[in-house]
């Protein structure tokens, strides 16, 4: 602790509990402190809402070495300097205030607003700021508005010339920059999914794995945009992760220099559950959030007023500042429920989601995610912009991504949400939300049929699951219905599920042979479903009828917001017809295209959603038909896309069998020397299932690296586990730890403090197995917990034994090539760069012989016991370990 000029002094936990409790004080990441103490409600004058407060749109890192690149100052060098390093930060932060910094328009009417709010930092940030001579605008009279234009002309046939690629890429890279083959073979093979098509529903397709290393963003970023510009069409870049799409971001500006051009050329998109919804801000701003929320929602305001985009989930707005309120408000301030007003909103004309959609149409890039591309071919969204060529980065996961797609779920959190959409608030709720009877009222005063559809819907509507579901049912007592067919499915599911029911997992079982009771339940169930579809199908019809005859009142925003309607309509229409047709295999046939089961989910045994499922064996057969037949031309690319097997499996899993055409292969090996860069060592002698010997190997190796680790886990409540034995033991060696589903702090945020210290460690699961990017000495050492076997869903189960789609063979084989590609992502974390160093260790003596070939060809693999690991690791990265120490000596 320190205070004034008094020396620092150490603290109890008990004693920081009470000073904290009694006086504000200066702290960074409030919630992150408080869990580590012990005190969750802690709170005080955190140093991050300052900086929000003061930089809206600019990102910090939330460490001591974060805030001290933000301020200009020496960062601290031990933990008893951290103390009044945060007192200089804090004078220097409050500095700007004297200053005419950037953005100090509207600070002063944020601060009054936060007064009122009685935000910690408001006693001392407000008589800082001096009045304005005017009154500041009010951010929605601030933000620019978005101006329809003229239908993009259908791109132009133009076929790339190899030597202005390859002139494109050496622009991208540098002049100087050292000339890498893989990386210009990469690129001409790239140039062929932007050829012109022969014919149609046959797009030119190109599966192109580049090993870490090649350069293969600015690869195929040199013909993208070579086509964006030549014919006049725009490149939809499509990830998995939000991380590759901020990345991709970044690297455009090697693209367009400019910010001005590269903002007009190069667009991020994303679902719009993503960006700030200006209305509901409004409603949080005026009285509509009370406490810390309220808090949140004036610095976000703030924050609106100078972002790019308005993404709120991995774009400028901090990805740490809506975890200081504990997510409190956070999603009320987005659209998570659809129920977008459009043209009816008063800032429909400012949107973020309607500009980024009418940026797309005119950019030459637009960085998406594999979500986003497949709603919008499903659902018809954008038929006048839709993309012709796109770019598949991280393919191996397009099976993944149209599995969660092109699913059916009829549960109970589905049909409460379609029931919210439809009838609005009910009971006490309060809130914005409209029904759709209030958002299409002028439609129904026009048009008797369309009025009388949306009567029957409503009315339809009372069938769906309510608010209080789980509990009516769980004291068996269901209404309606939609309830009763889930207690049938809640009962089945207990009954015949193999999973220990008290284990405190979710349980599950085949849709086969159902009882009497399911079966009782579905003929009803589907009778309600099928009144609320034909209506709804009807409203729809009338909608188009209403436009078609443009009617008086039919002015230019009206039309935007009843052609909202009408696609809000259409694809709530095809997922109740969906749920029907997955009640008609109740009692009925199965169809072998499709996997069908029953669930109750849980949370540490807390129920909280139960219902029926459907996927397909075979997702990429939607996958084609809605995005691939078509476009026009499509690259899929990644560093692993034939991971755990060979090129039938990467065709396989991307859909090419069901298109006329073969794709073309690429393929460019990694340049890295794998077989001196990196080592793989499987612990012999740690007992699957012995938790206390688990945590003990980590912090050993975490020792023995002295950070720098990066630990995989295939469960939470492992890592949670392991995370509670280690972690002050490792705070006590100067080491710090931090963890996926522990901390308080979203992913990418940990991944960012993660990179920033070499002395830190991270915990996480799948999410960080894939798409994490930290080169150099901050990760030399990766563990895994044991070898990533696929969980025994009956999902998995039936493609395992169908084996379709992805390749041949069945059995233990499917397994296999699935544990390759695992462990080959999770190996991929750790040689980013030439003169990276690292070991990869498994702690699992089950680790069979055959699957070692999922590491890098020359990869020296051993099996070791744990101490001749610990010394391996020692002895391999004593010299990063020292770096490291006299780094931190010369910060000092």
């Amino acid at each position: 602790m320190a205070q004034g000029d008094e020396p620092v002094r150490a603290l109890s936990r008990g004693e920081a509990i009470r000073l904290a409790a009694d006086t504000p004080v200066i702290l960074l990441n409030a919630p992150l402190v408080g869990q580590r103490l012990g005190y969750a409600d802690l709170s005080g004058l955190d140093v991050l809402e300052l900086f929000a407060f003061l930089h809206p749109a600019r990102f910090m890192v939330p460490t001591p070495k974060g805030v001290a690149q933000a301020t200009g100052l020496t960062p601290p060098g031990s933990d008893a300097d951290v103390a009044p390093f945060l007192l200089e930060a804090t004078a220097r932060m409050l500095a700007v205030t004297d200053t005419d910094w950037p953005e100090r328009e509207g600070a002063w009417t944020a601060a009054q607003s936060l007064t009122r709010a009685r935000w910690a930092w408001a006693p001392v940030v407000t008589p800082r700021l001096r009045k304005p001579a005017q009154n500041e605008r009010w951010l929605f009279t601030r933000l620019p508005e978005w101006s329809e234009a003229a239908p993009r002309p259908a791109p132009r046939t133009v076929t790339l010339d190899d030597r202005q690629v390859a002139e494109r890429l050496t622009t991208l890279t540098g002049a100087g920059a050292e000339a890498r083959g893989g990386q210009r073979a990469y690129a001409a093979a790239a140039a062929g999914a932007f050829a012109p098509r022969v014919a149609r529903e046959v797009p030119n397709l190109v599966l192109a794995e580049a090993g870490t290393g090649i350069g293969k963003t600015l690869g195929y970023l040199a013909p993208a945009s070579l086509w964006a510009e030549q014919a006049g069409g725009a490149v939809w870049i499509s990830t998995y992760t939000k991380a590759l799409q901020r990345q991709l971001g970044h690297e455009t500006t090697r693209l367009h220099p400019n910010r001005a051009i590269r903002k007009a050329k190069v667009v991020t998109r994303k679902g719009r559950e993503n960006y700030l919804c200006l209305l509901n801000l409004e409603d949080a701003l005026q009285g509509g959030f009370a406490g810390r929320a309220a808090i949140l929602a004036h610095l976000v305001a703030r924050w609106a007023a100078y972002t790019d985009d308005g993404d709120m989930v991995g774009g400028d707005l901090p990805g740490w500042l809506t975890t200081l309120f504990r997510r409190n408000g956070s999603a009320a301030l987005t659209d998570r429920r659809g129920e977008c007003i459009y043209a009816g909103c008063p800032h429909y004309r400012k949107c973020f989601i309607e500009r980024a959609a009418r940026a797309s149409a005119e950019a030459d890039l637009v960085i998406a995610n594999h979500a986003l591309v497949m709603v919008n071919a499903a659902r018809g969204r954008e038929l006048a912009t839709r993309p012709t060529r796109y770019v598949f980065d991280e393919g191996h996961h397009l099976f993944d991504a149209a599995d969660a797609m092109f699913g059916t779920a009829l549960t109970g959190q589905e049909t409460i949400e379609l029931r919210r959409w439809i009838v609005g608030p009910e009971g006490g709720s309060r809130g914005r939300r409209r029904g759709l009877q209030a958002r299409l009222s002028d439609v129904a005063g026009y048009d008797e049929a369309g009025a009388r559809a949306i009567t029957d819907i409503v009315a339809a509507a009372g069938s769906l699951a309510a608010d209080g579901w789980l509990a009516r049912i769980a004291e068996g007592a269901p209404f309606g219905a939609i309830e009763h067919l889930l207690a049938a499915v809640r009962g089945l599911a207990y009954a015949r599920a193999e999973q220990d029911a008290e284990a405190g997992y979710g349980l599950e079982t085949e849709l086969a042979a159902p009882s009497p009771e399911l079966i009782e339940a579905a003929a009803p169930a589907a009778h309600a479903l099928d009144a609320l579809v034909r209506p709804m199908v009807a409203l729809g019809k009338r909608l188009e009828a209403v436009l078609a005859e443009a009617p008086d009142w039919m002015d230019g925003p009206a039309r935007a917001r009843i052609e909202g309607a009408i696609a809000s309509l259409s694809w709530r229409a095809e997922t109740v017809a969906g749920w029907l047709a997955l009640l008609a295999r109740i009692g009925g046939p199965a169809d072998d295209r499709f996997v069908d089961w029953l669930a109750v989910d849980r949370v540490e045994g807390r129920e909280f959603d139960m219902g029926l499922h459907r996927r397909w064996v075979d997702p990429t057969i939607p996958f084609v038909e809605t995005v691939l037949k078509p476009a026009h031309g499509a690259l899929v690319t990644s560093a692993t896309l034939t991971g755990g097997g060979d090129w039938s499996i990467a065709e396989a899993r991307v859909g090419a069998p069901h298109l006329a055409r073969a794709p073309e292969r690429f393929a460019a090996p990694s340049p890295f020397d794998y077989a001196t860069q990196a080592e793989v060592l499987i612990v012999t002698d740690v007992k699957r299932g012995d938790v206390p010997g688990l945590a003990n190997a980590y912090a050993r190796l975490i020792e023995a690296s002295a950070g720098g680790a990066l630990g995989l886990f295939t469960a939470i409540r492992r890592l949670r586990a392991v995370h509670a034995r280690i972690a002050d033991r490792l705070s006590r060696a100067g080491l710090p730890l931090h963890a996926q589903h522990v901390d308080p702090v979203d992913t990418g945020t940990l991944v960012d403090i993660f990179r920033d210290d070499p002395h830190s460690s991270l915990l996480g699961t799948d999410a960080l197995r894939d798409g994490v990017d930290v080169p150099g000495d901050s990760l030399r050492l990766v563990v895994m917990e044991g070898v990533p076997w696929p969980k025994p869903t009956v999902l998995h189960a039936a493609r395992r034994m169908a084996d379709a789609g992805p390749g041949g063979g069945g059995g233990n084989t499917y397994d296999d090539r699935i544990v390759r590609a695992r462990l080959a992502q999770a190996f991929g974390r750790l040689i980013r760069r030439r003169d990276d160093n690292g070991l990869f260790v498994l702690l699992s003596s089950a680790m069979p012989s055959r699957l070692l070939d999922a590491f890098p060809p020359g990869v020296p693999v051993a099996r070791v016991p744990l101490d001749e690991a610990i010394v391996r690791v020692r002895q391999r990265l004593s010299s990063t370990r020292a770096i490291g120490h006299e780094a931190a000596h010369d910060i000092a």
